[in-house]
Formats: C-alpha cells, sequence, structure tokens
C-alpha cells in the first residue's frame, strides 16, 4: 500500500468478515458451556464444592498449556494452529452428551473440560497475534474493537437461550450447541487465507542449547516492565478471587432463591450486558483518566460489586449488579490488553501473552475450588464478603504502585 494511501476498510475485507462471524458463533457457543457445565454438576451431584473443584481443574490445566501455548503461537502457522483446536474442541465437547445419553458420569467432565481448556488456552493466545495479521498494523485497533463488542453481544444472547435450553432439553443439549459452534469456527478459519496468518519474519531464533530461555522469554520481559510486572502480580490475586464467582453466583440463583435454570439464564445475560457497555466506554474512559486510574476505578466498583451480589435479595438485583461488575471487569481487562500490546515488542507478543496470562491465572484453579468449598461450608454471601473487601485491598495496593501512572512507555525489545 503506498504512503499516506487509507487502508481500506474492514466491512469490506472478506477474510476479516469471515473470521469476525465465525468467532462471534464461537463466542456465543462457549457461554452455554458457561451456563451448561455447573447446572449439569449442580444437577447431578447438587454440590457447589464439585463446580468449584472442577474449575479449578480446569483452570490448572488452562495454566499448564499456556507455558507453551506462545511459543507455539509466535512459531507455527497460526491459521493451522486455530483450526486445529477448533477441531479438538468440538471433539471433546461432542463427547460428553454422546456418553451422557448412556447414563450420568460426572468423571468424564473431569477428563474432558480440563483438556478443552488446555486447548483453549493455545487458541486464545493465538488468537490475540493473528488478529494483527488479519486486520492489518493500521486497522488493528477497529478489528479488536468489532471482536470484542460481538463477542460482548454474543455473550448478552447465548446464556439466556443456554438457559432455556438446559430448562428444556437438559444442559447436555446447551454442550452440543457449544460443540457445534467449534465446528464453525474451524470452517471460518479454514475460508480465510493463508497468507493472512504469516508469523512476521522479525521473529528471533530460540537461543541454541537453552530452549527454556525461549519459553521463558515472554516473562523476563515481564518482569523488566514495572508497570507489567506489577499488573501481573495484582491481577493473579484478582483471579484468585474471581475466577470461580460465576459458579457461586449460579449457586446462589438456585440453591438460595430457588430459581429455575431459564432464570440462571436470563440474569447471567442481562448481566453480560455490561460487558458491552464497558467495551463501549472503555476508550473514551482511558482518553479522559488514562490507564492507572481507569484500571483502579474499575477494581474499586468490581469489589463493590461483588460485596452488593452477597445483599442481593431478587433475581433482577443480582442481574443488575452482575451487569455492574462485568462492565468493571472489561474496562479493566481492555484497558489491560492493550497496555501489553502498546509496550510489547512484535516479535514477544504471543509469549508475552501466553506468560501473562499463565502467571496471573496460576492462583486461579486454587481460588476457584477454595470459593466452592466455602460457599458450600458457610454460604454463597460469606464469599462475596471475602472476595468484594478483597478487590477494595487489591485497589488500594495499586494506588502505591506504578500501575498508578496515566501512561506507561515500551520496555527496549530483547
Amino acid at each position: 500500500m503506498r504512503a499516506g494511501t487509507r487502508a481500506p476498510s474492514l466491512w469490506r475485507d472478506r477474510d476479516f468478515l469471515t473470521f469476525w462471524c465465525a468467532q462471534t458463533m464461537s463466542v456465543a457457543g462457549d457461554s452455554f458451556a458457561l451456563i451448561a457445565v455447573p447446572l449439569l454438576v449442580l444437577n447431578v451431584t447438587g454440590s457447589v464444592a464439585q463446580m468449584g473443584l472442577l474449575t479449578g481443574v480446569s483452570g490448572a490445566a488452562s495454566v499448564a498449556a499456556g507455558i507453551f501455548a506462545g511459543v507455539l503461537a509466535d512459531r507455527f502457522d497460526r491459521r493451522r494452529l486455530l483450526i486445529a483446536c477448533d477441531v479438538i474442541r468440538l471433539v471433546l465437547f461432542t463427547a460428553i452428551p454422546v456418553v451422557w445419553a448412556f447414563g450420568e458420569h460426572v468423571w468424564l467432565l473431569f477428563g474432558v473440560l480440563p483438556l478443552a481448556a488446555a486447548v483453549g488456552m493455545v487458541f486464545q493466545v493465538t488468537y490475540v497475534t493473528a488478529v494483527r495479521g488479519l486486520a492489518g498494523e493500521t486497522r488493528v485497533t477497529e478489528a479488536n474493537g468489532m471482536l470484542y463488542a460481538t463477542a460482548a453481544a454474543a455473550g448478552i444472547l447465548g446464556p439466556s437461550l443456554a438457559g432455556v435450553v438446559s430448562g428444556h432439553l437438559g444442559p447436555t443439549a446447551a454442550i452440543a450447541i457449544n460443540a457445534a459452534s467449534f465446528g464453525l469456527s474451524a470452517v471460518g478459519v479454514l475460508l480465510t487465507r493463508p497468507s493472512r496468518y504469516a508469523v512476521e519474519a522479525v521473529a528471533a531464533p530460540a537461543p541454541k542449547g537453552r530452549p527454556w530461555r525461549e519459553l521463558l522469554a515472554g516473562a523476563e520481559f515481564l518482569v523488566r516492565h514495572p508497570v507489567l510486572r506489577t499488573l501481573t502480580i495484582l491481577l493473579s490475586f484478582f483471579v484468585f478471587m474471581t475466577l470461580g464467582l460465576t459458579d457461586i453466583v449460579i449457586y446462589r440463583l438456585k440453591h438460595d432463591l430457588g430459581q429455575t435454570d431459564s432464570v440462571v439464564g436470563v440474569v447471567l445475560g442481562v448481566g453480560a450486558a455490561g460487558t458491552m457497555i464497558g467495551s463501549m466506554l472503555v476508550a473514551r474512559v482511558r482518553r479522559a483518566l488514562g490507564f492507572g486510574p481507569s484500571w483502579i476505578g474499575a477494581q474499586v466498583l468490581s469489589g463493590l460489586a461483588i460485596l452488593c451480589l452477597g445483599l442481593a435479595g431478587n433475581v433482577w438485583g443480582v442481574a443488575a449488579i452482575m451487569a455492574l461488575y462485568l462492565a468493571c471487569v472489561s474496562v479493566a481487562g481492555i484497558c489491560s490488553m492493550s497496555l501489553r500490546q502498546q509496550v510489547t515488542p512484535e516479535h514477544l507478543l504471543g509469549r508475552v501473552t501466553s506468560a501473562f496470562w499463565t502467571i496471573h491465572f496460576s492462583l486461579g484453579p486454587v481460588g476457584a475450588a477454595v470459593l466452592g468449598w466455602a460457599a458450600a461450608r458457610y454460604g454463597a454471601t460469606a464469599v462475596f464478603a471475602l472476595a468484594g473487601a478483597s478487590c477494595l485491598v487489591l485497589a488500594l495496593v495499586a494506588l502505591l504502585t506504578p500501575v498508578r501512572q496515566r501512561h506507561a512507555e515500551r520496555a527496549p525489545a530483547t
């Protein structure tokens, strides 16, 4: 493209539009599993502790896969990698309704879901790095906005439909729909041109004789950057206290408030509207306040929202508070991702993304299991109080660190 020529609109880019539509359908399918899997466990076992344990085991598998996901995304054909991840998850999630047709086997979930979570981590890291090639450097912000906005929209409708499907046909039917969504995603990627996913030649070769240096390159970059280093530590504790929060919300709706599967889906669908609101406001908020105040402010509101979840005594109160909480999580998450993209050299983006997610999710599986156990023993209200107070403490700590800065500079490349 000649200098000064404006890049063509993404609305006229067949490859990107195909990818965008396929990923929107895939996100909608994911929201079915988000509702259906906890309902399946709760309906069979009646145990919120089992729900938390399954979330924890799956999270641990995701963390383990994250160690290698960045290297795979930076070194291999990203298009083929995305398709392979979708096909594997299609097979794994299809196995659940097929086996369930012959009897209820909770053990299957503890085998299938951790594997699916590990493959999902590889997909997510590769997805982040592939968008740049699909959209082009001058259009990557527009592309991220489109993908995130439609993902949020799918997250509104998906849980509501998942609740209806689970209520009428059972949770396994909703899981089958999720499996089909992975097939759609694979077809969408397959229909795009391979050249749009090429890894740029700027990638540095792996140090000879020291393969672990390549795996650790992303972590080393995070350690050297003062804002990303502190942010990773703070987010590790945040994820510890919130990864299992959806399970606790479902438990409160089902156990404490006596609601049906359909109502659970509607509540989480209404709550997901907050994600869309947050994604629409984040650019304006960050321009006005800068990174630090935006991120810390979102953490404060998140903590207050979680505290209020323990006090909400009706369905619509829970839905409204979930919307506020997810809007704040959206603002904080997009700010964090944007900062990481801005300060990370291109050839390290996959490994830095992988290291960031792996480290800050490392405590999440334990936290999910602990929250499930605590809810079963002490009740959902006590868990919400502890999680909300912890988020407020993290926001206070952030005020004393480099995270409070309005802007952050690029660290030197390796």
